[in-house]
């Protein structure tokens, strides 16, 4: 019997000071440090409003250095990497900005420059995805509405040329084939005035 109260005592023992435990904060090895954060937002966006892209970039990653969960610090780092052509990188950053927003206006701008990425590698039915989404946390934003359009217009246009191209390949073959006839007859014509 005292086995027993010991070891249901032990168990209620350890259930408490696990809910105990849950309850603190658990200790992150980065301390989020909005100050330092907000500095370096405002320094990389005053380098970026000068055109220095690459100095911008270094100031967006400090500000995400003090706090990895800063929508601002992502969404602006994206844009500096954008802007140096670093379009992945600007996409992994825009991504991670739109799913870790809850506010739809700032996940609908970075579901817009996702758009604008795909558009920047020709990739019009990601883009016409992207500006969707944008749309449908933002439907007011008419930039997006443009640019859907426009990425639909240019889907229809590649698809056309893919057609196109697709259908001179092939006639290109037909054309082959009837020279290569023509000269294989050729060839036995001049076999018979010959011989």
């Amino acid at each position: 019997m005292k086995y027993i109260i010991m070891i249901v005592s032990l168990c209620c023992f350890t259930v408490l000071s696990a809910q105990n435990s849950a309850k603190e904060p658990m200790s992150s090895s980065k301390e989020v440090n909005k100050k330092a954060e907000r500095n370096s937002i405002r320094g990389g966006n005053k380098l970026y409003s000068d055109e220095k892209y690459t100095e911008s970039e270094i100031e967006y990653r400090k500000a995400l250095d003090a706090n990895p969960d800063s929508w601002m610090g992502m969404y602006n780092l994206g844009n500096s990497l954008f802007r140096q052509g670093k379009y992945e990188a600007a996409f992994e950053q825009y991504k991670k900005a739109a799913t870790l927003e809850t506010d739809s206006i700032k996940s609908a701008q970075a579901w817009y420059n996702m758009g604008n990425v795909f558009m920047q590698d020709k990739k019009y039915a990601e883009s016409i995805d992207a500006y969707k989404n944008a749309l449908r946390r933002n439907p007011k934003d008419d930039e997006a509405r443009y640019n859907l359009r426009l990425a639909q217009l240019l889907l229809k246009k590649q698809q056309q040329d893919q057609k196109n191209q697709d259908q001179n390949k092939n006639q290109n073959k037909d054309v082959l084939f009837g020279i290569l006839f023509l000269n294989r007859r050729r060839q036995q014509i001049i076999l018979r005035i010959i011989v």
